[in-house]
Parts: structure tokens; C-alpha cells; sequence
């Protein structure tokens, strides 16, 4: 099942533009490794579930999955052959707004090499350019 907020404020929101690099979000505390996105964009809330599937599919119960998006921005579309004017469309799905340097999943419980394999079947059900992160060290 897709995810989407239980309610919201608003039941549309302006598009907007995604510009600079994330600020919160930007590094990996739950578990050893992270998917990081290196490009801005949206993520659909059914791109987060099969790369969720995927991740855990791939770890084969060796590791845990945790998501660090929420999609909580509505994505309106007009239906097709429709004239001009009539006012802004219907909610069609939801998406999170993602900006580069965002940290989308991470990985705890897991080898490393497993961990990549992971990543990078994760990394092909979303529709932007990431790369695999560790874990800081902490001083």
C-alpha cells in the first residue's frame, strides 16, 4: 500500500521548484549504509514502496530497511482531451520532495557487499541518480 498523510492542511499545493541541497537529512543515523540521492526531483509514493520491496528482497532477512522520505505533497493532473480553463485538476498521487544530499533509505544489520547489492536494486525503481553512503565516524 501506497503511502500518503492520514490528512492534510491543504488538498492542493502549488508545484513549486526544487533548488539547493538538503539540509536536514543529509546523513546516515540509523543504520551503517544509505541510499543518498545527487539529484533533485520527486519520488512517487509507489516508487518508495517497490524500492522498499526491492531493498528487503535483496537483503533476504540479513538486514533491515528504513525509509527517510514521506511523500507528502499531492500531485494534481487535468484528464486528457480536456479544454482549457476549468480550474486545477484532481490529486492523481503523492510524492516527496527530494533535493541532493537527501539520505532516501538506510541499511542497518547488513555486509557490506549485501548492503550494495540492496542499494543498487533500490536505486533502479527510483527515477533519480543516487549513490551509496556510509555511516560517519563519530568523534
Amino acid at each position: 500500500m501506497a503511502m500518503m498523510p492520514k490528512r492534510v492542511k491543504r488538498r492542493k499545493v502549488h508545484r513549486g521548484r526544487v533548488r539547493g541541497h538538503a539540509t536536514r537529512g543529509n546523513f546516515v543515523h540509523i543504520g551503517e549504509y544509505g541510499l543518498m540521492a545527487i539529484e533533485p526531483g520527486w519520488i512517487k509514493a509507489r516508487q518508495i514502496e517497490a524500492a522498499r520491496i526491492a531493498g528487503n528482497r535483496a537483503l533476504a532477512g540479513a538486514g533491515r530497511v528504513h525509509i527517510r522520505i514521506f511523500p507528502d505533497k499531492p500531485i494534481t493532473s487535468t484528464p486528457a482531451e480536456t479544454r482549457m480553463g476549468k480550474g486545477k485538476g484532481e490529486p492523481e498521487f503523492w510524492a516527496a520532495v527530494v533535493r541532493p544530499g537527501q539520505v532516501l533509505y538506510e541499511i542497518q544489520g547488513a555486509p557490506k557487499e549485501t548492503a550494495r547489492l540492496a542499494c543498487n536494486r533500490m536505486a533502479h525503481k527510483l527515477g533519480l541518480a543516487t549513490r551509496m553512503v556510509g555511516r560517519r565516524p563519530t568523534v
